[in-house]
């Protein structure tokens, strides 16, 4: 097994939402950039529902999600994972990443969104029960999985359900 270790988060202090992946795969690892993948389809989406050219570089793609209130992070700050699915983390290797100082930091965050199953299910049995009254239940809700692993549901469909985000966004 390896030992892998998250990204540090995308964010700015006015960001109204958050959105959550589990862990990054080996791509997004290997480059340093979240959802990596070109098969992802994470980067697709938030073009679609922001309205910015899918290919500028990474650097501009960030810039769009921060300007738009959207923070990106993960779950897990370190896990063994032997490949890039989330079905492949040893559960008793997770350490999640600290959401108490987070959310202390960024008070404007009204929801945060899950991308994909093992994110949801991670936040709800690691990080949740940390948060206790230091801050207030934010809504979490579990969007399908922009993953390429997750091939049940096709383009269009994920993108209509995530678009629930699009009612939290700064109009740009």
């Amino acid at each position: 097994m390896t030992e892998i270790y998250s990204l540090s988060p995308i964010s700015s202090p006015a960001a109204k939402v958050l959105v959550l992946g589990s862990i990054p795969g080996k791509r997004s690892l290997e480059v340093q950039q979240y959802y990596a993948h070109p098969q992802n389809t994470f980067w697709p989406i938030m073009a679609a529902l922001l309205g910015f050219d899918l290919q500028l570089p990474y650097p501009t793609r960030v810039q769009h999600l921060q300007e738009s209130g959207i923070a990106l992070w993960d779950v897990l700050a370190t896990c063994e994972r032997q490949s890039s699915l989330d079905a492949d983390i040893v559960e008793s290797s997770i350490i999640a990443n600290d959401f108490t100082a987070f959310l202390g930091a960024h008070s404007p965050i009204q929801h945060i969104f899950c991308n994909g199953a093992k994110a949801y299910d991670s936040f709800l049995r690691h990080v949740r029960p940390r948060l206790g009254d230091k801050k207030p239940e934010i809504p979490l809700t579990r969007l399908p999985s922009t993953s390429p692993a997750h091939a049940a549901m096709n383009f269009q469909a994920k993108l209509a359900a995530w678009n629930v985000i699009s009612d939290f966004v700064t109009s740009r």
